[in-house]
C-alpha cells in the first residue's frame, strides 16, 4: 500500500515539476536549473521503468534536450549568443556539453573585474563543478536506460571540459586543486576555494562514465578518462570527507553506493580502502548531524532539499547491504559490514523526513516555496531512489527490508 502511495506521489510531483518549469507546458522561457534537472531525468527514467509508460521516457529525453539547448548556450541577457563552447549551431547540437553547462541562476555572472558582492553571489550564474558531475551522472543513466551511447559520450565530453577548466596547479610542484565556481565560459574562477567533496564526486563519476564507454563503444570512439581519473585519485588520497551537513552526508553514501556497484560488477575497480573510508565518514557525520539537528523543527526553519539529500543517500544503504549479502564482486572486509550495520540503525529517519515533507501543510511553508522545484524533485527521488542510485538499466536486485538488513554483519 505504501509503495503504491509513494508511486502516486512521485508521479504527481514530477507532473507538477514538468508543467511549472515549462517542460510539458508552453512557457515562453523554460525554467531550467542544472542540479534539479539532473535528479529529474533520473526520476522520469525510474517512472518509465516502473510503469512502462512511454510518456515518462519521452519527458526524460525532452528534459535532456531542453537542458542542453538552454544551459549549454549563453543567457538571453548576455551580449554573447549561441553555444558556450563557441561551436556553430550544427556542431553545437552534436556536442552540446563541449563548453560545459550553466547553473541556471536568476542573475548573470559576476564579471572578471567586478567587485564581489556576497549578497548576490548565490543568485548569480556561472558553472559549478558539483552540478556538472550530477549532470554527467544523469547522462550516464540516460545512456544506460536507452542504450544510446551518445548520452554517455556527452557525459565524457563534459568531464573532459570540466576537468580542464576546474583543475589547476597553484604553483609548480604543488598538488592539484579545484575551483568551486567558474565563469559561464570557463575562462576565470568566480570562487577559488575547493568544494569539500568535489574531487570525490568527479573521481567516482568519471569512473562510471568510463566504465560504460568501454561497454558501449569501440576503442576508437570512446573517450578515455584515464588521465583525469588519475588526477582526482591523487587528490582523493588521504582526504578527510567527514561533514555534518545532511546533503553532504547523503552525497558520501551516493558515492559509496556507486563504488560498491562498480566493485560488484567485476570491472576490476580497486578502491584502495576508499569505500570503507566513505562509510566511516558518513557514520561519523550522521552522528554529528543528529546532535542538535532540527529534524523536529517547524517547516519554515528547515531546508527540505538538504534533508532529502540525506534520505536519498540513506536509501543507498539497503542497496549496499544487498550487494554485500548476495556476495557480489570481490571480498568485502569486516569494516565495511560493521559500518553498514551502523547506518542501518538510522534508516527510520528516511520515513520521518519524507512523511514530514509529504504533509501538504508543510509544503505550504515559505521555506518550501522558496526552493519549490528542487524540493519537489528531490522528494520524488527520495520516494523512488532507484533511478538515481542504480547504475545499470536492467532488472533491479532485491532490496532488503530493515529487518533483513541486520544480517549483513554475518555475511560471508
Amino acid at each position: 500500500m505504501q509503495a503504491r502511495t509513494h508511486d502516486t506521489a512521485v508521479s504527481d510531483l514530477m507532473a507538477r515539476f514538468a508543467h511549472e518549469t515549462g517542460l510539458s507546458s508552453t512557457r515562453d522561457r523554460p525554467r531550467r536549473y542544472l542540479w534539479t534537472d539532473a535528479f529529474a531525468v533520473c526520476n522520469f527514467l525510474e517512472l518509465h521503468r516502473r510503469t512502462a509508460q512511454e510518456t515518462y521516457r519521452q519527458l526524460a529525453l525532452d528534459l535532456a534536450a531542453q537542458v542542453h539547448e538552454t544551459l549549454g548556450k549563453h543567457r538571453e541577457d548576455d551580449p554573447r549568443a549561441g553555444w558556450i563552447s563557441g561551436l556553430e549551431e550544427r556542431q553545437g547540437q552534436r556536442h552540446p556539453t563541449a563548453g560545459g553547462l550553466r547553473i541556471g541562476k536568476k542573475l548573470g555572472e559576476q564579471k572578471q573585474d567586478e567587485p564581489s558582492d556576497p549578497r548576490l553571489g548565490w543568485d548569480r550564474d556561472g558553472q559549478y563543478y558539483h552540478y556538472l558531475t550530477k549532470w554527467m551522472h544523469a547522462l550516464h543513466q540516460m545512456s544506460a536506460a536507452t542504450g544510446d551511447p551518445a548520452f554517455n559520450q556527452w557525459g565524457c565530453e563534459l568531464a573532459k571540459t570540466a576537468h580542464r577548466a576546474f583543475v589547476y596547479v597553484q604553483h609548480p610542484g604543488m598538488p592539484k586543486r579545484m575551483y568551486w565556481k567558474m565563469s559561464v565560459d570557463l575562462s576565470y574562477p568566480l570562487v577559488a576555494c575547493m568544494g569539500h567533496h568535489d574531487p570525490l564526486d568527479g573521481f567516482v563519476t568519471y569512473r562510471e562514465l568510463d566504465r560504460l564507454a568501454v561497454e558501449q563503444s569501440s576503442s576508437e570512439s570512446r573517450s578515455d578518462l584515464a588521465g583525469e581519473i588519475a588526477d582526482l585519485a591523487q587528490m582523493c588520497r588521504h582526504a578527510n570527507w567527514t561533514t555534518d551537513d545532511p546533503l553532504g552526508i547523503g552525497g558520501l553514501l551516493f558515492d559509496a553506493c556507486r563504488l560498491l556497484q562498480m566493485k560488484a560488477d567485476r570491472s576490476g575497480f580497486d578502491d584502495h580502502g576508499l569505500l570503507s573510508t566513505l562509510l566511516e565518514s558518513a557514520c561519523v557525520g550522521l552522528e554529528m548531524c543528529l546532535v542538535g539537528r532540527g529534524f523536529m523543527a517547524a517547516a519554515d526553519d528547515r531546508l527540505a532539499f538538504r534533508e532529502l539529500g540525506l534520505t536519498i543517500g540513506l536509501h543507498a544503504v539497503p542497496m549496499m547491504c544487498s550487494l554485500v549479502e548476495h556476495g557480489h564482486g570481490t571480498a568485502i572486509d569486516a569494516s565495511i559490514r560493521s559500518r553498514l550495520e551502523r547506518l542501518v540503525a538510522h534508516m527510520p529517519l528516511c520515513g520521518t523526513i519524507e512523511t514530514f515533507w509529504l504533509d501538504a501543510a508543510n509544503r505550504r511553508s515559505d521555506s518550501w516555496h522558496a526552493h519549490e522545484d528542487i524540493n519537489m524533485v528531490m522528494l520524488a527521488t527520495s520516494l523512488a531512489p532507484e533511478g538515481f542510485l542504480t547504475l545499470d538499466a536492467g532488472p533491479r536486485s532485491h532490496t532488503p527490508e530493515i529487518g533483513e538488513m541486520s544480517r549483513v554483519k554475518g555475511t560471508r
